[in-house]
């Protein structure tokens, strides 16, 4: 049985990866969590907060693999605030609708908090 890191939080801000045109930031944020999913790199939690909301949506390429760590244990934590901003709630596809609190529980309790 596959056990998340429960020391490690991924925060994911963006629509994608890093700082580059939106088809190659999607095609990094791709190819970053299907190598997570495939490896089994289990991070505790995943937040999605900002334009990172937009990843947990329908018409988003990551959503069998966001899915996929979903089913193996990492908590995928979603922006209530974010969601309601781009009126995508209704949207939602994998993942717990939370708050900032969550997202601030989540950091606290990490011992590594990685930004992408």
């Amino acid at each position: 049985m596959l056990v998340p890191d429960s020391e490690t939080v991924l925060l994911i801000t963006r629509n994608g990866m890093g700082d580059a045109e939106p088809d190659l930031q999607q095609k990094l944020i791709t190819t970053y969590l299907r190598l997570l999913d495939e490896n089994n790199i289990l991070p505790a939690v995943i937040c999605f907060y900002a334009n990172g909301v937009r990843l947990v949506v329908e018409g988003s390429p990551v959503i069998d693999t966001l899915k996929s760590l979903e089913a193996k244990g990492v908590r995928l934590v979603l922006c209530s605030t974010c969601l309601g901003y781009y009126h995508l709630t209704d949207q939602v596809q994998v993942g717990i609708v939370g708050g900032m609190t969550d997202i601030l529980e989540a950091q606290r309790r990490a011992g590594k908090v990685i930004s992408l």
